[in-house]
């Protein structure tokens, strides 16, 4: 038992059988075979690195102790995905939702038609995103990210589906305001477009 049970490192099925057996090490194996891809899920939702952490931590957490429910013919990463962005939710509901940042909520904004987030990278772009309030950034990423709907998103959040559209419209006026402030030679041509967010 324990650590003795043995499990091949790089098969995923006799890893997950090892760790239904409390196996540390496998336990261990499967968090550094999928920490870097719920890190990057999470990042999206926290408003720095150390609310990351938390809710990867809190992810795992719920890995392990639903891993006997895992149906098999279902692919590991997608279940995985989807524990990770109900923890993030979770989470959200717990320690953000009342949470408001008011410094930029009256700037007046247009729309503009060009795309320029292909202009600044990935890193850049999720530093915007969590600049901006938890309820308009959950809301976008749930939106623009995980491609839920607007009655999806309510369900999840314990809002109106007015709400989700009204928010997901203030994270995108809010992102253009913080481009204008952090790439201000890129704003004339900004346009929000959503392929640059999306997972290849």
């Amino acid at each position: 038992m324990g650590n003795r049970d043995p499990f091949k490192p790089d098969d995923l099925k006799s890893i997950i059988d090892a760790c239904l057996s409390r196996n540390r090490l496998a336990e261990k194996r499967l968090i550094k075979m999928y920490y870097g891809f719920v890190k990057s899920i999470t990042l999206r939702y926290a408003s720095n690195n150390m609310e990351s952490e938390e809710i990867v931590n809190d992810t795992f957490l719920k890995i392990f102790n639903n891993l006997a429910k895992y149906d098999y013919s279902r692919a590991f990463q997608a279940w995985l995905r989807t524990i990770a962005v109900n923890t993030a939710i979770d989470y959200y509901r717990k320690y953000q939702k009342y949470v408001h940042q008011t410094d930029i909520d009256d700037v007046e904004v247009t729309d503009l038609s060009v795309d320029i987030l292909s202009k600044i990278s990935a890193e850049e772009i999720l530093s915007l995103v969590q600049k901006i309030p938890p309820s308009y950034r959950t809301v976008f990423t749930l939106y623009v990210v995980e491609g839920y709907n607007h009655r999806e998103i309510a369900d999840m959040l314990g809002i109106k589906e007015g709400t989700s559209k009204s928010n997901l419209q203030d994270a995108r006026k809010k992102l253009q305001h913080l481009i204008k402030i952090y790439y201000p030679h890129l704003h004339l041509a900004y346009g929000l477009k959503i392929d640059k967010f999306h997972e290849n």
